[in-house]
């Protein structure tokens, strides 16, 4: 395949050049969600024009003209012309996935590509030169400390939180079934951040107890600002690294082990493995990366991403199972869902 590629390449390099401005693309999808076009064009239930939309969102008409047509471009937005006036409209999967008011809105998840990790990427270079994440020279903050840079106030622990809902509501369906976790009857999350994985562990074992454990300042940031009627859900306080954990039969860890280095990991796994009965476990869900080093690409991306973020970095499943057996457990079981993130189920 890559010599197929190569070869296509040399008359002229259509994938290079798409490379080259993914940067670009993503932008125009950050930008029309920080100016709120999707919200609008949901909210008007009819097509407008470039005018008429720069209007309402006190921008320039030239400027919101070749947004849209961009947007237009990789069909995002749909546009018609009327009497010589392009009126533009939104698609099924802006309204689903890109304006605010869905259920599915991965806006959240958009804003903070867009005002964190933007920014953290524009210095990959000294990443990968020094090895070590970027959080001083992007936010004057210690590298040593991920969270304190990542929760460095409470406007971006809520983006965060934020992210981290988009994130489940899109894929937690698929992460909470990919086992069968009926016979585990209290089921912590540990750093659960806003609920959303721990509330559809819920609603698919509705006979389960399901905790969220988290810092302090998080639960109650989750519980003033991501809170559901009805919570079928509860939260604790505390500092799985430095205090004590709650005892369940199941352990969750979503996008947890991935932003420590291997001491933390295996320091964390043990103090999970000596809390369990025989039978108790821990889910772990991450995006795993293929032993050949040939993807996903998305997971590659991802483990780029720890480095100029955190400590730490995506894994093959060999190594997060190298992991769990230095720690204790035996029975391990890998599923790949095909989508963002792999689940590994450990029983002691």
């Amino acid at each position: 395949m890559a010599e197929q590629l190569s070869q296509s390449e040399l008359d002229y390099p259509f994938r290079l050049l798409e490379y080259f401005n993914g940067f670009r693309v993503s932008k125009v999808i950050f930008s029309a969600c920080e100016l709120g076009v999707f919200d609008l064009l949901l909210q008007s239930q009819r097509p407008l024009s470039a005018e008429h939309v720069a209007r309402e969102l006190g921008a320039s008409v030239d400027g919101m003209e070749r947004l849209l047509d961009v947007l237009v471009g990789i069909e995002i937005l749909e546009v018609e012309t009327v009497d010589g006036t392009a009126l533009y409209s939104s698609t099924d999967v802006a309204n689903l996935y890109l304006a605010k008011g869905s259920a599915k809105s991965l806006h959240a998840m958009i804003i903070y590509q867009s005002q964190t990790i933007y920014p953290l990427w524009n210095n990959m270079v000294d990443a990968v030169r020094e090895g070590k994440n970027q959080n001083e020279k992007t936010f004057g903050l210690p590298a040593e400390d991920v969270f304190q840079a990542i929760y460095r106030s409470e406007e971006e622990m809520l983006k965060f939180m934020g992210l981290m809902n988009s994130s489940w509501v899109l894929d937690g369906p698929d992460i909470v079934t990919a086992f069968n976790l009926s016979g585990f009857k209290t089921i912590v999350d540990l750093g659960g951040c806003s609920g959303a994985l721990a509330r559809e562990v819920a609603k698919a074992y509705p006979s389960s107890s399901v905790t969220v454990f988290d810092l302090p300042q998080v639960v109650e940031a989750a519980q003033k600002h991501f809170a559901e009627q009805d919570d079928v859900v509860t939260f604790q306080a505390g500092d799985f690294f430095n205090g004590d954990i709650p005892s369940a039969d199941l352990y969750v860890l979503a996008r947890i082990i991935h932003d420590w280095n291997e001491e933390k990991c295996l320091k964390l796994l043990k103090k999970i493995y000596d809390s369990c009965q025989p039978g108790g476990g821990v889910l772990l869900v991450e995006a795993m990366l293929l032993e050949t080093r040939r993807g996903p690409v998305m997971a590659q991306i991802f483990s780029l991403n720890m480095l100029v973020q955190t400590e730490g970095r995506e894994h093959p499943p060999s190594q997060y199972s190298s992991m769990l057996s230095r720690s204790g457990f035996q029975d391990i079981q890998v599923c790949r869902t095909g989508k963002s993130y792999d689940a590994i189920l450990a029983v002691r």
